[in-house]
C-alpha cells in the first residue's frame, strides 16, 4: 500500500492550528480540534450530482424554502398526484395530492407546504392543498385559477402567488394561512417565471411573454412590485432559490438553448453568471438557498436527475462516520 509520505514526501503533521499557504492534497492533524484535515484546492460554488427521484417529471410543485436537505416534490407532467420527500440523500414516496395535476406551483417547507393552481384534464385549477408533513388537505381556493405561476413563501401560513397563464397574467395574491387576497399586480404579466422569497419580500425573474422569453426581474416589498436589474440570460421555467438580496437562478429554456444549464447569482442589485449545472433542463423543482440549493427533475422527456449546489473544495475535515 502506498503511504502518504511516499506520495507527498513528508509525514502527516500534527499542528495546533490549520496551516497557511496550503497545497492541493495536503493533509494534517489539528490537535486543538482533534481532527484530521485536508485541503482540496480553492473552494468554489458548483453543482454536484445527487440521487435521482423515483418518478421523473417536470412542471411540478416544490417546497423546501431554506433547506437543501429537506425538499418536497408534488404533481407534475403527466398530471400526476405523486409526492416525494428528499432527506439530503434519497427521495421517498409519500402520500399523494388529492387532485392530480401538472403546471402546479408551491412554496413552504418539506413538512409545511402549499400547492396551488395547475391543470388537470379539462380544467385550469384554482384548488389549493395544504401539506402537514404527512397528508394533503384541500383548503380555500385561489381567486384566479392559473397554471405556470410563480410562488414564494417560507412556510404554509404565509405566501405569494403571482403571474401565470392562460393569457399571461399579472395578478398577485397573498396567502395568510386561511385565505387568498388579491394585492397589487406584477408590472409585466408573464408565465413560467422563477420565484423565491417570502410573502413580504419576493423576487420574480425570467418567464415568458409571447413571442419571447424574458430577462425581467421584479422585487416585491409587501405592497408593490418594482422592476430591478435583469438576468443576463433571458429564459423561461428556470429554477429559483434564496431571498430578495441573495438569490440563485438556474437552468430553464433560452432562445439559444432549449435546455440551458446557465446559473446566475443575485446580490440584491445585479445578476452574475457562475458555474453551470451539469445537466441543462427546464421546468425542474427547486429548494434551498443561494449557498445550498437543490434542482430536481425537469425537461421535455421528464427526467429524475437531482443536483446539489454548494461549496466544493477548500479545507475538509475527515471523520470515521
Amino acid at each position: 500500500m502506498t503511504t502518504y509520505k511516499e506520495i507527498k514526501g513528508t509525514n502527516i503533521e500534527a499542528v495546533a492550528s490549520d496551516p497557511s499557504n496550503l497545497l492541493d492534497g495536503q493533509v494534517w492533524f489539528n490537535t486543538a480540534a482533534n481532527a484530521l484535515k485536508g485541503y482540496a484546492g480553492a473552494a468554489v460554488d458548483a453543482w454536484s450530482t445527487g440521487n435521482s427521484m423515483n418518478t421523473g417529471r417536470r412542471d411540478m410543485g416544490s417546497a423546501g424554502a431554506a433547506a437543501q436537505t429537506a425538499a418536497l416534490a408534488f404533481g407534475g407532467v403527466n398530471s400526476i398526484n405523486n409526492t416525494e420527500a428528499y432527506n439530503g440523500t434519497n427521495w421517498t414516496e409519500v402520500n399523494n395530492l388529492n387532485t392530480a395535476r401538472k403546471y402546479i406551483a408551491g412554496f413552504g417547507t418539506q413538512t409545511a407546504a402549499i400547492g396551488f393552481g395547475g391543470y388537470h384534464p379539462g380544467s385550469i385549477d384554482n384548488a389549493t392543498e395544504l401539506w402537514n408533513g404527512t397528508n394533503w388537505t384541500e383548503v380555500n381556493n385561489l381567486n384566479t385559477a392559473r397554471l405556470n405561476s410563480g410562488g414564494s413563501g417560507a412556510n404554509s401560513t404565509a405566501g405569494l402567488a403571482f403571474g401565470g397563464a392562460p393569457g399571461t397574467k399579472n395578478e398577485t395574491e397573498i396567502w395568510n394561512g386561511t385565505n387568498w387576497t388579491e394585492v397589487n399586480n406584477l408590472n409585466t404579466a408573464r408565465a413560467n417565471m422563477g420565484g423565491c422569497g417570502t410573502n413580504t419580500a419576493a423576487l420574480a425573474f425570467g418567464g415568458e411573454l409571447p413571442p419571447g422569453y424574458l430577462a425581467l426581474t421584479e422585487k416585491w416589498n409587501g405592497t408593490n412590485w418594482t422592476e430591478v436589474n435583469d438576468l443576463n440570460t433571458a429564459r423561461y421555467k428556470p429554477g429559483a432559490a434564496g431571498i430578495t438580496t441573495a438569490a440563485l437562478a438556474f437552468g430553464g429554456q433560452s432562445a439559444a438553448e432549449p435546455e440551458t444549464a446557465v446559473t446566475e447569482k443575485y446580490n440584491g442589485t445585479n445578476w452574475t453568471e457562475v458555474n453551470d449545472m451539469n445537466v441543462g433542463r427546464y421546468g425542474h423543482g427547486q429548494a434551498g438557498t443561494i449557498d445550498l440549493a437543490l434542482a430536481f427533475g425537469g425537461s421535455e422527456s421528464p427526467g429524475a436527475q437531482t443536483e446539489e449546489w454548494g461549496e466544493i473544495g477548500g479545507t475538509l475535515t475527515f471523520t470515521d462516520a
